[in-house]
């Protein structure tokens, strides 16, 4: 285990990479320690006091001492208030299907830890604090995936995570080994690690479950290795752009500087760094007389770049969430206000996270594109389907077809989720976000985008195998060696979907972003 490092939450500052640390710490061995920041807790101090204040003079606050929705109406005797939260938690504890893998609940978690640390909850610091308690011993949740629509926030999610909190429910099991990971009660695991449930007061319950910690998570993580990918598609697009024997005019900066979208001209820099100048399968062609290529290659500085403007949106928005107030009501003790309110509603999330299922799926499109032209022998003077004996050996014509069916299920996916709604709760939640579907959603075309971009690199390699004794420039060479250290030539058929899942794990572990970036230093993102 490396030297610990700690984070301190102030509701405030929360970053997409401190995210990526905190869920992945595990994972990694990187051992990461998170508390609440004295200056948090002092803010959470006032506004409990505040809260407590108010109960104390009779006064009604909706979740405080009242139902909860279309029940809002109900006064609850203040002799029950805790019964109430606790009440809560069990009935909205409404999740099904497959969970969220302890990595995205560890985001979950340290992301709702963040945002009552605001001070706007009117909760105690017992609460944050008893939810990092948990995160760092690794008593982990187990929250499935379905049951949320995105407003009053993650409803069904969040109560398993305060379920566990509260001695309920399951958490996950040697959480350290994912593969081997099993849900087991939490009330064994805090007897075994000497753990204390949370008790909870009034609001608390609450508190715990309304918020977009679960979609934003989620679409965190998502971001996070999209942000890679980009780079890596640059990569994989001008590995085709040299198998395929094209030109890099299209990548001239006086171009970029005619249409000035910021992705664009980053990515014609970054092309121009990858591929360099010129290179000896460059050179063989001069003079050929062809000067353009095919959309796939010569636009992606268009199609690529606006992809990695997409994604600065989606940074921002998803990191502006994360430091948000989204309970309800809200305590402005200094204003001497508690407000009920709609900060809850994900639609701001979701619709970032449809732009992002979008500009990830036309992304990979174009990367499919490109497999389709190193295959097609009437698209380049390479073998058919780049098999040495074709016809004996079917090469990688289903390396193709594996992407296209790919791209095809993401066309499905990137239908928007936050276009629709469903009235809940006998009308009074009448329009909600299906923010949540939306971040799965993107999350799922993202684990496909990793495999369409290996299949891109794994067909890109073979080809540029098939040019020897040319060979590729710059960082276009470094990354196809890489490939060859553990991903061989092809001289006959075999199982090339294994290969491809090396690939991806090359993808997934930066082994390829770090060759790549020996040359060229980082991308533009």
């Amino acid at each position: 285990m490396s030297e610990v490092k700690t984070i301190e939450l102030t509701g405030e500052n929360v970053t997409i990479e401190q995210v990526c640390l905190v869920a992945r710490s595990v994972a990694s061995g990187k051992k990461v320690i998170v508390k609440l920041a004295e200056s948090a807790r002092a803010k959470m101090q006032e506004s409990r006091a505040y809260i407590d204040k108010r109960i104390g003079s009779g006064e009604v606050m909706y979740g405080i001492n009242t139902g909860f929705g279309a029940f809002s109406s109900v006064r609850i005797n203040d002799s029950q208030l805790e019964e109430l939260q606790k009440n809560l938690i069990r009935s909205h504890s409404m999740g099904v299907g497959d969970p969220f893998t302890p990595e995205q609940t560890r985001a979950i978690m340290f992301l709702r830890a963040n945002a009552l640390a605001r001070g706007h909850s009117g909760i105690r610091p017992f609460v944050v604090e008893k939810i990092l308690e948990f995160l760092n011993a690794d008593v982990i949740p187990v929250i499935p995936q379905q049951g949320s629509v995105g407003a009053s926030g993650d409803l069904a999610p969040l109560s398993h995570l305060a379920l566990a909190i509260i001695g309920e429910g399951q958490v996950w099991s040697n959480v350290a080994v994912s593969n081997a990971s099993v849900a087991v009660s939490v009330k064994d695991v805090l007897k075994e690690k000497q753990i204390e449930p949370l008790t909870l007061k009034a609001k608390e319950g609450l508190s715990m479950i309304n918020g977009c910690q679960v979609m934003t998570a989620v679409g965190m993580l998502a971001a996070a290795d999209a942000k890679r990918l980009l780079g890596l598609t640059d990569v994989s697009g001008a590995m085709t752009l040299e198998a395929m024997r094209g030109t890099r005019t299209a990548f001239d900066p006086l171009i970029s500087a005619t249409r000035p979208h910021p992705g664009e001209a980053k990515t014609a820099r970054n092309m121009n760094k990858i591929l360099g100048k010129t290179s000896p399968i460059a050179e063989s062609h001069a003079g050929c007389g062809k000067v353009q290529d095919a959309y796939s290659l010569r636009c992606i500085p268009a199609v690529h770049g606006a992809a990695k403007d997409a994604l600065g949106y989606i940074w921002k928005t998803l990191e502006t969430e994360a430091n948000s107030s989204t309970d309800n009501p809200l305590v402005f003790s200094q204003d001497n206000k508690v407000l009920s309110c709609g900060n809850f509603h994900g639609e701001p999330v979701a619709f970032a996270m449809d732009f992002a299922a979008i500009a990830i799926s036309a992304l990979v499109n174009m990367s499919e594109c490109r497999i389709q032209k190193l295959v097609n022998p009437a698209m380049s003077d390479l073998p058919a389907f780049l098999a040495p004996d074709g016809g004996l050996n079917s090469g990688h014509m289903i390396v193709q077809v594996a992407a296209a069916s790919l791209v095809s299920e993401n066309k499905i996916l990137a239908h928007p989720a936050s276009v629709d709604s469903i009235p809940t709760s006998a009308d009074k939640e009448d329009h909600v976000s299906m923010g949540t579907i939306a971040a799965r959603k993107f999350n799922q075309i993202l684990q496909n985008a990793e495999n369409i971009v290996a299949m891109e690199f794994l067909s890109a390699a073979q080809a540029l195998d098939l040019l020897r004794p040319l060979t590729p420039a710059g960082a276009v060479l470094a990354v196809h060696q890489k490939i060859r250290e553990k991903v061989p030539f092809a001289d006959k058929d075999r199982v090339f979907s294994a290969d491809v899942a090396v690939i991806r794990q090359m993808i997934k572990e930066g082994s390829l972003t770090s060759a790549y970036e020996k040359v060229t230093g980082p991308l533009e993102f």
